[in-house]
């Protein structure tokens, strides 16, 4: 049996095909965990989730800023992008079924000493305020009122979590935490206007995993998001401050990244398995 973590797929089935192919992936006997930006930018968004969806348990599947992009469209709360690619599949016989399938998903996951999320965590949560604080986004997305939730998740404020906020400026931090987070400060303010490197953080921020005193520190946490992080340009290969990011830019003519994990409880050891990726798309999130 092996475990994966898989970084942004965003639309990419072709690579997920030649990862999958190149790991000898079994639905019988291996568990993938995707890491979120399922869809979007990318050419088949809805061959993607055709391909997810029919994996059934052994494909675990985060949600990520795109994906809840696309529920919002989906729910007309919101109107498309210029750059989104989702026509093929909000014109789906089953794009219902489907959709419906994703906004099932979660936000955060902790399996096999690893904590999985799409984006960050805030310094001051453990490991239990993630799970807790994904699972009340999960409920809202699972609700009955889940057009007044997508329409009220957009925004920056509140730019930083106080235990005591509540409705919807409260998901809304969460939100942005577990699927938009780069930069924040040692407070855990949240910076949303930078994209670039981890070595070019606006004044007064810190990227995420670097916040001194972080709860997580002790954790491994893998995510995605960040497809711009290493400063020199080459995709990340290796952990940050105890935190492994797997979005490679493949959407952006980079690559695929999957971390095969070491299943051992508590163990931090991962091995990385990358396929190359045929877009050509200008980067950007």
């Amino acid at each position: 049996m092996s475990l994966y973590c898989i970084g942004d797929l965003q639309g990419c089935s072709a690579a997920l095909e030649a990862l999958l192919e190149k790991i000898d992936f079994s639905p019988s006997r291996d568990t993938l965990y995707l890491l979120g930006d399922l869809v979007n930018r990318g050419p088949d968004s809805l061959g993607t989730l055709r391909r997810l969806a029919g994996l059934g348990d052994s494909a675990q599947c985060l949600l990520g800023n795109h994906d809840l992009h696309l529920l919002a469209v989906w729910q007309g709360v919101h109107k498309p992008g210029r750059s989104d690619t989702l026509d093929a599949l909000l014109q789906a016989p089953d794009r219902d079924a489907l959709l419906d399938w994703l906004r099932h998903r979660a936000l955060a996951i902790y399996r096999h000493g690893w904590l999985m999320v799409h984006a960050g965590v805030l310094p001051p949560w453990t490991v239990a305020d993630t799970l807790a604080m994904a699972g009340e986004v999960e409920a809202a997305l699972r609700g009955a009122e889940l057009k007044d939730f997508l329409r009220d998740m957009y925004g920056n404020a509140p730019c930083q979590w106080d235990p005591a906020l509540r409705g919807a400026d409260r998901l809304r931090v969460i939100v942005n935490a577990l699927t938009r987070l780069r930069f924040c400060t040692a407070q855990g303010a949240m910076e949303f206007g930078s994209n670039e490197g981890a070595g070019r953080a606006p004044p007064g921020y810190l990227p995420w995993f670097e916040v001194p005193g972080r709860a997580t520190r002790h954790v491994p946490i893998a995510f995605g998001h960040w497809s711009t992080l290493a400063a020199d340009g080459q995709p990340p290969t290796g952990l940050h401050s105890n935190a492994l990011p797997l979005d490679t830019g493949c959407v952006w003519g980079g690559c695929l990244s999957a971390a095969r994990l070491d299943s051992a409880a508590g163990g931090a050891g991962f091995e990385l398995v990358q396929v190359p990726c045929a877009q050509a798309r200008k980067p950007g999130k």
